[in-house]
Parts: C-alpha cells; structure tokens; sequence
C-alpha cells in the first residue's frame, strides 16, 4: 500500500546518540509531504483527464462504429434500390418489347387486310370492266346492224303534238 502524505507527516524516528537533526529532517519531510501531495494531485488530475479522454475516445469509437453501420446500411439500401431499378428497367423493356410486338402484329394484319382488300377491289375493278366492255360491245354490235330498226326493239317513240311545242 503506498504512502500517504499523512504517513509521511506522522512517522517518527528513533533516536541515536549521533543521529541527524531533528528540525532539519522535519524541514525536509515537510517538503517531501509537499511534493508528495502536489504529485497526488497531479496524479489524480491527470486520471480524471484520462477518463475524461478514455471517455470521449469511447464516444468516437461509438460514433465510428455507428457511422460504418450507417455506410454499410447506405450501401446496401443503394444497392437494393440500383437492383430494383434494374428489375424495373427490365419489366419496362419487356413490357415495350409486348407492346412492340403487339404493334407489329397488328400493322401487318392491318397490312394483309388491306392487301387483300386491294386485290379484290382489283378483281372488282376487272370483272366491271370486262363486263362493261361486253356491254359496250353488245351495243356497238347493235348499232352496227343494219336492219335496226324501232320495231324490233318495241319502243314506242311518242312526238309532241305541234300545238304543244313552246316556242
């Protein structure tokens, strides 16, 4: 157990025939009791600065501990988002390419309607116009002949009466 400057201040000597000066050694423990508690002092000053420092080390070590969680966390919630984004980005290039394909079928059943639609007003067009040529053939061929006549046709022509006629 270390002393105590109160020890110091207590202890006693024994006495010899030529011993030291009595007034002297009590003179020198005095300054030793002196200098023994200004380094207690000091001592405990610097314990309490210690703590103190032990303290605010421990208090950045939480704070470091707490940020590198926090990055970890950060991190992570980065990287759940980017492969987030990533499923969306792929749902959405589907989705376009459904939509995509989904128009091309469209356009080309559109086109094949109309395709087909063109060729039978074709085949229309041709069958009119073969038969409006048979038609005017038939006709020509009529007028053609030279024993045309009114009778044969039964038409009946009726002429205005003179009186009749508006000048």
């Amino acid at each position: 157990m270390p002393l105590t400057p109160l020890d110091i201040h207590n202890k006693e000597f024994s006495r010899k025939i030529r011993g030291y000066d009595e007034d002297e050694v009590n003179e020198f423990l005095d300054q030793i009791i002196k200098d023994y508690e200004a380094l207690i002092r000091e001592n405990k000053e610097l314990q309490a600065k210690l703590e103190a420092y032990e303290e605010k080390v421990n208090h950045f070590k939480t704070m470091e501990e707490t940020l590198s969680k926090t990055i970890v966390v950060a991190q992570e919630a980065a990287d759940e988002m980017k492969a987030n984004a990533k499923k969306e980005a792929q749902l959405i290039i589907k989705e376009a390419e459904k939509n995509a394909d989904r128009i091309i079928n469209e356009s080309l059943a559109k086109s094949r309607k109309i395709a087909l639609d063109s060729e039978e007003l074709k085949k229309q067009a041709m069958i009119y116009r073969t038969r409006f040529r048979s038609l005017l053939e038939a006709q020509l061929e009529l007028l053609n002949q030279e024993d045309w006549n009114f009778e044969k046709m039964n038409l009946e022509l009726e002429f205005p009466a003179k009186d009749e006629v508006k000048e």
